[in-house]
């Protein structure tokens, strides 16, 4: 089995389902982005939060795609940093529950975490992160011994806005020969970092995962134009398109993926374990379109629950779909 290494930053997600958009307009939080905050607005959001309910879970976009890998059965790894905290110790926990080998360097702030705002009839996410000792992550944390032995590398757009770390990653992971996949993870990311992501990604980058906004964003294109723009400079281009399914391009054609049947209560998380399921099943060597069906299935499976964690229940039943998709014929 191939063996995968992710790096991100380590957040535990605060997850809180919300009546309507006014805690969105009090902290000018644009509905779907992705916003940073600072210490001490992070902790007038949590404090306006708790009443409300809230969940917390280990979380970040590369850890949540490799708690996926991880529990499919491929053997993960993933780099970040935390603090000394108890949401630190949350997220070691975790990881190593899921069989994950966590190289969890200790920062000097708090760790990281993210609000997550669920609204709408369609269950969209709205971001508020305060990054703390995850942006403590630098290129001079990275040795050429992290990425031994791994034979993928994931990493999250979120981590371009540190451009120097990212580019010592990929060099990292492109030395060693790994497939390198990125996620681009937010519009407003691509939007600030747009220039540097065509150069990754042209030059480094073989698996492109992007939803709509974030192709347009990058390419100015509708989706199927923005999937053959990210096509002409990587190996496997993929456009999630949410409930409508996604495309994915490799070898100058286009598989139409579709959707997964399931009941949204929360996004949150889909994107991440597409990407897991996507990642997995090229790792065994499948087709582009069966890559994507069993992304699409594990993403059909964690809308329905809060939160980017699947149930005992949904992984096996998820499992099963997926031991029969593999051995369907084309």
């Amino acid at each position: 089995m191939k063996s995968i290494l992710g790096m991100g930053n380590a957040l535990t997600d605060i997850l809180a389902l919300l009546p309507d958009e006014s805690l969105l307009e009090k902290f000018h939080l644009p509905h779907g982005s992705m916003q940073h905050v600072d210490a001490k607005t992070a902790d007038t959001i949590w404090r306006d939060l708790k009443p409300l309910g809230v969940q917390y879970v280990a979380g970040g976009s590369a850890a949540n795609t490799i708690t996926g890998t991880a529990v499919l059965g491929m053997p993960s790894g993933f780099v970040g940093k935390v603090g000394d905290d108890e949401l630190g110790s949350l997220f070691y926990a975790d990881q190593h529950r899921n069989g994950i080998k966590s190289c969890l360097l200790k920062g000097e702030h708090a760790s990281g975490r993210a609000m997550v705002f669920v609204t709408g009839p369609d269950a969209d996410r709205t971001f508020a992160v305060y990054l703390g000792a995850a942006l403590e992550l630098g290129p001079d944390d990275l040795i050429p011994e992290m990425f031994h032995g791994y034979d993928y590398f994931h990493i999250e757009g979120y981590l371009v806005q540190n451009q120097h770390l990212v580019r010592r990653a990929v060099k990292l992971a492109r030395e060693e020969g790994m497939i390198i996949s990125l996620d681009m993870a937010s519009y407003n990311v691509v939007e600030s970092n747009n220039s540097f992501l065509h150069d990754i990604i042209e030059n480094y980058v073989h698996i492109v995962f992007a939803n709509e906004t974030e192709a347009f964003s990058y390419t100015g294109k509708e989706p199927e134009e923005a999937l053959h723009a990210i096509a002409e400079t990587c190996d496997v281009a993929v456009v999630k398109l949410g409930k409508e399914g996604s495309l994915v391009r490799s070898n100058n054609k286009t598989y139409n993926i579709k959707p997964w049947p399931g009941i949204a209560k929360d996004a949150t998380g889909a994107g991440d374990l597409y990407a897991a399921g996507f990642l997995y099943a090229h790792s065994l060597g499948l087709s582009p379109q069966k890559c994507g069906d069993i992304g699409s299935m594990i993403a059909a499976k964690v809308v329905e629950v809060i939160g980017p964690k699947l149930d005992i229940p949904r992984w096996k039943a998820v499992k099963q779909e997926i031991r029969e998709r593999i051995q369907d014929p084309e």
